[in-house]
Protein backbone atom coordinates (compact mmCIF):
# COMPACT_ATOMS: atom_id res chain seq x y z
CA UNK A 1 0.00 0.00 0.00
CA UNK A 2 1.38 3.37 -1.03
CA UNK A 3 -0.24 6.40 0.61
CA UNK A 4 1.28 8.93 -1.82
CA UNK A 5 -0.11 7.05 -4.83
CA UNK A 6 -3.45 6.60 -3.08
CA UNK A 7 -3.79 10.36 -2.49
CA UNK A 8 -2.74 11.15 -6.07
CA UNK A 9 -5.36 8.74 -7.42
CA UNK A 10 -8.05 10.27 -5.19
CA UNK A 11 -7.19 13.83 -6.29
CA UNK A 12 -7.18 12.83 -9.96
CA UNK A 13 -10.63 11.25 -9.66
CA UNK A 14 -12.00 14.26 -7.75
CA UNK A 15 -10.74 16.84 -10.23
CA UNK A 16 -10.31 20.56 -9.71
CA UNK A 17 -13.61 21.09 -7.89
CA UNK A 18 -12.35 19.38 -4.73
CA UNK A 19 -11.36 21.69 -1.89
CA UNK A 20 -10.48 19.00 0.62
CA UNK A 21 -9.06 15.51 0.75
CA UNK A 22 -9.29 13.53 3.97
CA UNK A 23 -7.55 10.21 4.61
CA UNK A 24 -8.08 7.57 7.28
CA UNK A 25 -5.10 5.21 7.70
CA UNK A 26 -5.98 2.25 9.90
CA UNK A 27 -3.00 0.35 11.31
CA UNK A 28 -2.53 -2.76 13.44
CA UNK A 29 -2.04 -1.64 17.03
CA UNK A 30 -0.14 -3.58 19.69
CA UNK A 31 -3.13 -4.15 21.96
CA UNK A 32 -6.83 -4.84 21.71
CA UNK A 33 -9.46 -2.30 22.71
CA UNK A 34 -9.52 -4.18 26.04
CA UNK A 35 -5.77 -3.66 26.57
CA UNK A 36 -4.71 -7.23 25.75
CA UNK A 37 -1.33 -7.41 23.92
CA UNK A 38 -1.72 -8.34 20.24
CA UNK A 39 0.97 -9.79 17.96
CA UNK A 40 -1.05 -9.80 14.72
CA UNK A 41 -4.53 -9.78 13.19
CA UNK A 42 -6.26 -11.64 10.39
CA UNK A 43 -8.36 -9.40 8.11
CA UNK A 44 -11.12 -10.54 5.77
CA UNK A 45 -13.08 -8.23 3.47
CA UNK A 46 -16.55 -8.40 1.94
CA UNK A 47 -15.58 -6.67 -1.33
CA UNK A 48 -19.15 -6.44 -2.62
CA UNK A 49 -20.30 -4.53 0.45
CA UNK A 50 -17.23 -2.29 0.29
CA UNK A 51 -17.92 -1.35 -3.34
CA UNK A 52 -21.58 -0.60 -2.52
CA UNK A 53 -20.69 1.59 0.47
CA UNK A 54 -18.18 3.55 -1.61
CA UNK A 55 -20.72 3.94 -4.45
CA UNK A 56 -23.29 5.28 -1.97
CA UNK A 57 -20.72 7.68 -0.47
CA UNK A 58 -19.89 9.07 -3.92
CA UNK A 59 -23.55 10.09 -4.29
CA UNK A 60 -23.51 12.25 -1.15
CA UNK A 61 -23.68 16.04 -1.52
CA UNK A 62 -20.29 17.68 -1.90
CA UNK A 63 -18.38 14.41 -2.41
CA UNK A 64 -16.37 14.01 -5.61
CA UNK A 65 -14.40 10.85 -4.80
CA UNK A 66 -14.43 7.99 -2.30
CA UNK A 67 -11.80 5.25 -2.48
CA UNK A 68 -10.49 2.54 -0.18
CA UNK A 69 -7.68 0.01 -0.07
CA UNK A 70 -7.82 -2.79 2.49
CA UNK A 71 -5.18 -5.47 3.03
CA UNK A 72 -6.51 -8.95 3.62
CA UNK A 73 -4.65 -11.70 5.41
CA UNK A 74 -2.39 -11.87 8.45
CA UNK A 75 -0.95 -8.48 9.40
CA UNK A 76 1.60 -7.62 12.07
CA UNK A 77 1.65 -4.73 14.52
CA UNK A 78 2.38 -1.45 12.72
CA UNK A 79 1.20 -2.61 9.28
CA UNK A 80 -1.41 -0.65 7.36
CA UNK A 81 -4.84 -2.28 7.31
CA UNK A 82 -6.80 0.29 5.37
CA UNK A 83 -6.66 3.57 3.52
CA UNK A 84 -10.02 5.31 3.19
CA UNK A 85 -9.98 8.58 1.31
CA UNK A 86 -12.66 11.08 0.42
CA UNK A 87 -12.43 14.25 -1.63
CA UNK A 88 -15.09 16.88 -1.67
CA UNK A 89 -15.98 20.50 -2.03
CA UNK A 90 -15.67 21.56 1.64
CA UNK A 91 -14.55 20.07 4.94
CA UNK A 92 -18.10 19.97 6.32
CA UNK A 93 -19.15 17.49 3.64
CA UNK A 94 -15.95 15.46 3.74
CA UNK A 95 -15.65 15.07 7.52
CA UNK A 96 -19.25 13.95 7.91
CA UNK A 97 -19.05 11.54 4.97
CA UNK A 98 -15.72 10.06 6.09
CA UNK A 99 -17.04 9.28 9.58
CA UNK A 100 -20.20 7.68 8.23
CA UNK A 101 -18.36 5.66 5.58
CA UNK A 102 -15.72 4.46 8.04
CA UNK A 103 -18.40 3.34 10.50
CA UNK A 104 -20.19 1.36 7.77
CA UNK A 105 -16.97 -0.29 6.60
CA UNK A 106 -15.99 -1.30 10.13
CA UNK A 107 -19.49 -2.66 10.80
CA UNK A 108 -20.27 -4.42 7.50
CA UNK A 109 -17.10 -4.94 5.46
CA UNK A 110 -14.02 -5.89 7.46
CA UNK A 111 -13.78 -8.86 9.81
CA UNK A 112 -10.75 -8.83 12.10
CA UNK A 113 -9.47 -11.62 14.32
CA UNK A 114 -6.79 -10.67 16.84
CA UNK A 115 -3.95 -13.02 17.79
CA UNK A 116 -2.73 -12.27 21.28
CA UNK A 117 0.73 -12.67 22.74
Amino acid sequence: MDLVKFIAKLKKIAGDDAGMVMIHNGIVRNCSRDGIPVKSIEVKVDWGKLFQILADTRKLPGIMAAEAEIQEGRLSVGEDIMFLGLAGSTREYVIMALQSTLDKINKDVSIKEEFVI
